[in-house]
């Protein structure tokens, strides 16, 4: 990029690229980011960022509001997200418009706002999320709440759950075992290729601040409950749909992106077991998964790989 500041994304295997040819605006990736960061390759997208006077944006009709920081528009064939907050003042703070495909994108920042010595992250969340969302529900794949654990062996196990469910504290539990890896405890991208399901850690973490930029073949699903004792619950197809959906970032305003998450979902319960996890907060959880994971392959039970110390 030759004159230009930016930097290449990678998360789920989708890459974007986002780049400035203004001295002025220097682009770097922040935080957990960087451990997504890639050559450039052939991306699947790209961003252009500059800076703007934001005072006068023509938005055209809303399609969505957040309720929080952004609120989407539709322009002249192209979807506009705008963001504003009350730390910044009345007009928007930055405006991203995409192509309906979202492989061309515009991030718009409003000069007035920021101090231009500073480096920017242009995608700041939740626009990085949204952008990876909507590439996602064109035939890719689908988000959803959720932490993605590597056992010792191998296994994917995928716990399901909005906000308060335990997906962090079954990270937290995970942790400590020699061999396992945590992708996210948080968000999980679901994929499937090589006649396989795929989970992905992404860079938006939760509370336990686990990050991964590696994938695993999802063995299980479990949709997570805080329990008075450990339980393991089979649930049939239309109900594991439906809870998938439930913690699912399908793009709401968009009847194709809503039929394609559905569908997905259909495929991915057909292709792991689903069951619903009712659990105590402690390491007798991990005792109670690994016992009944042996059990159904017919095996007696044995302890769980010894934590390292």
């Amino acid at each position: 990029m030759k004159n230009e500041s930016g930097f290449c994304l990678e998360v789920a295997g989708i890459s974007v690229v986002v780049s400035s040819c203004d001295p002025s605006l220097k682009l770097e990736a922040q935080g957990a980011v960087k451990d997504f960061l890639t050559g450039e390759g052939k991306p699947d997208a790209r961003a252009s960022a500059a800076w703007s006077d934001l005072s006068q944006v023509k938005l055209g009709p809303k399609l969505f509001d957040s309720g929080a920081l952004w609120q989407l528009y539709r322009r002249d064939g192209w979807y506009l997200y705008c963001f504003t907050s009350p730390i910044f003042g009345p007009f928007p703070y930055k405006v991203a418009s995409f192509n309906l495909n979202f492989t061309l994108g515009e991030v718009y920042l409003h000069r007035q706002y920021f101090e231009s010595q500073r480096a920017f992250y242009p995608l700041e969340y939740p626009l990085d999320e949204l952008w990876m969302v909507n590439l996602l529900c064109q035939g890719r794949g689908a988000e959803v709440h959720g932490c993605g654990v590597v056992d010792a062996q191998g296994e994917g196990h995928l716990f399901v759950g909005q906000s308060g469910a335990g997906k962090s504290a079954m990270a937290r539990l995970w942790q400590p075992h020699k061999g396992v890896s945590i992708l996210s405890d948080d968000r999980i991208i679901l994929r499937k290729a090589d006649q396989k399901l795929w989970m992905y850690g992404t860079p938006w973490h939760g509370e336990a601040g686990f990050s991964s930029a590696a994938r695993a073949p999802v063995s299980r699903i479990y949709f997570l409950q805080h329990g008075q004792k450990n339980e393991l619950l089979p649930q049939r197809a239309a109900q594991a749909v439906g809870r998938l959906f439930a913690c699912g970032f399908p793009p709401f305003y968009s009847p194709g992106a809503l039929d394609f998450t559905l569908g997905f979902f259909e495929e991915v319960v057909k292709a792991v077991p689903c069951f619903e996890l009712r659990f105590l907060p402690d390491q007798s959880a991990l005792e109670f998964i690994h016992s009944a994971l042996r059990v159904e392959v017919g095996l007696s039970p044995l302890p769980p790989p010894s934590p390292v110390l």
